[in-house]
């Protein structure tokens, strides 16, 4: 599994959120605040909104909240809300399972891949967006996870 960008993004406006207590917060507030450009923080709001993770409130007093309390709010949630399934393979996916005709008999799937899945996921599930405030609360700030994402270039994939 790797980060991406939209996650850091994601996890610097819901820290952000999360520490404004339940106030709708414009969307010019959050991109000042977190250094996040407004048109990608935009659709990115828009992505957790349609995943019933923020709220937005058209109109005067309108704005972004959190949907619910941050400790109720688990980081498997915002990245499947941002990057899909968190499983490598579809045959192994919980929500997104698509079967494969080797599944029954393969290996790989169920002593590698399923394992992989429920490792990430129980420790996704047993963090949430009050670890990140907690964070926000102390002044970190994931702009310097940008630096450090991974990217396959990083390491030869993909150079010629």
């Amino acid at each position: 599994m790797r980060l991406s960008n939209t996650d850091i993004y994601a996890f610097k406006a819901l820290a952000f959120l999360g520490m404004q207590e339940s106030t709708w917060v414009h969307g010019d507030s959050i991109a000042e605040a977190t250094h996040v450009p407004k048109p990608y923080l935009v659709r990115l709001l828009a992505a957790l909104a349609g995943q019933g993770i923020i709220s937005a409130k058209k109109g005067s007093g309108g704005g972004y909240a959190l949907a619910k309390a941050a400790a109720d709010i688990p980081l498997s949630h915002v990245l499947r809300a941002i990057d899909g399934p968190v499983a490598a393979l579809s045959c192994a996916s919980r929500n997104w399972h698509k079967t494969c005709p080797e599944e029954p008999r393969c290996h790989a799937r169920s002593h590698i891949w399923i394992r992989v899945r429920d490792a990430i996921l129980a420790v996704l599930e047993d963090t949430s967006v009050a670890d990140l405030v907690e964070d926000a609360k102390i002044g970190v700030d994931y702009v310097h996870c940008l630096e450090h994402l991974l990217r396959p270039t990083d390491f030869g994939v993909g150079k010629r």
